[in-house]
């Protein structure tokens, strides 16, 4: 970073309006300084490549090229952060968003509008935090579409399974690393899954439609009180921790300070109690160190536990932790992830 270690922004998004609310936004914290403004995906590439910035935020609709075709040339020859910034939290529009991190941007917000001031606070606290978090983000080269993921070989279909359930915990950089995971199992899969993954508020039903769409196995919001059911992957809420109570899903207050919710710890936790040794526990990419301690104890209590390797992470932070401290049984490429498994489900 540069001009007194300021975070540089380019906004790209074709209403004017928008534009000026997130600078406005932006320029509000004395640490981060708009650099550029794009009204289309070509003027975002070329602003890009040209002023170096930081950090992009990335509407979707837009005109000449879209958020979509922008992430992926941006990643392809400027690899730089980028936060979709998207006014769509349902339908079509959402799962545009979610293709663009499987682009190589990092994460979704929703957008600020100017309807309700306390929310547009809110959200406007949380875009900078966002920002300044994702900016010290290490990014790569990242080329490759959505449906690439479906080129896999023929799975291994487990008969009786020897273990009860998989629990994923996973943060920035989930929703493509999931889809690398989840949309490689065989439809017949025959544990239940639970996935704690940190996103925005309101974005968990996108995501899991997004999901839903490109895996063979089901996948589904989780609701207070449901059954766990083979073959189908139950998400955490925003706004609450998710555990287990044997095969019921619970929710949970998140606790006082606590900072990532849904927690992987906590989820991690139950799923020790609850399932012991004949759980599998997965921790993927993400910031920080959430879901390390949880998946020790999963560990400790006989489970079979994986982490992603550095090279497949988009942030190396939550599995780091957990290789760190002994929680992490195996360290695999996320493409290898879901053969492991398999396997492990196979006995």
């Amino acid at each position: 970073m540069t001009d007194g270690n300021k975070v540089r922004v380019v906004i790209a998004d074709d209403s004017l309006v928008a534009r000026e609310m997130l600078a406005q936004i932006l320029s509000s914290d004395p640490d981060i300084e708009v650099v550029g403004q794009a009204k289309d995906g070509s003027e975002a590439v070329e602003l890009v490549e040209r002023l170096r910035p930081d950090l992009v935020t990335m509407d979707i609709h837009m005109p000449k090229l879209d958020g979509l075709r922008a992430t992926e040339k941006i990643m392809a020859f400027t690899p730089t952060p980028i936060l979709v910034v998207s006014s769509s939290v349902h339908g079509e529009g959402m799962g545009r968003a979610f293709d663009a991190l499987n682009l190589g941007a990092l994460e979704v917000i929703k957008k600020p509008e100017p309807r309700d001031w306390a929310e547009l606070d809110r959200i406007g606290r949380e875009v900078i935090r966002k920002v300044k978090i994702l900016a010290n983000v290490r990014v790569i080269t990242h080329i490759r579409g959505r449906r690439g993921i479906s080129q896999v070989a023929a799975p291994v279909h487990a008969g009786k399974a020897k273990r009860s359930l998989v629990a994923i915990g996973s943060s920035t950089g989930g929703p493509s690393a999931l889809l690398a995971v989840l949309g490689r199992l065989p439809q017949d899969f025959p544990v239940p899954i639970v996935v704690a993954q940190h996103i925005a508020d309101g974005f968990v039903p996108g995501l899991v439609s997004w999901l839903d769409s490109g895996c063979r196995i089901r996948v589904v919001a989780a609701s207070d009180g449901q059954r766990i059911e083979p073959g189908v992957a139950h998400f955490a809420p925003t706004g609450s921790n998710m555990v287990l109570d044997g095969t019921t899903i619970r929710f949970q207050p998140p606790g006082r300070g606590q900072l990532y919710i849904p927690s992987a710890d906590t989820l991690f936790d139950s799923v020790a109690v609850s399932h012991g040794n004949r759980a599998v526990g997965v921790l993927l990419t993400g910031m920080g160190a959430d879901g390390a301690e949880g998946l020790k104890l999963m560990r400790n209590k006989g489970a079979a536990t994986i982490a992603q390797d550095e090279e497949t992470c988009t942030v190396f932070g939550m599995p780091k932790a957990a290789i760190d401290i002994g929680a992490a049984e195996k360290v695999l490429p996320v493409t290898k992830i879901a053969e492991a498994i398999e396997e492990l489900i196979a006995g």
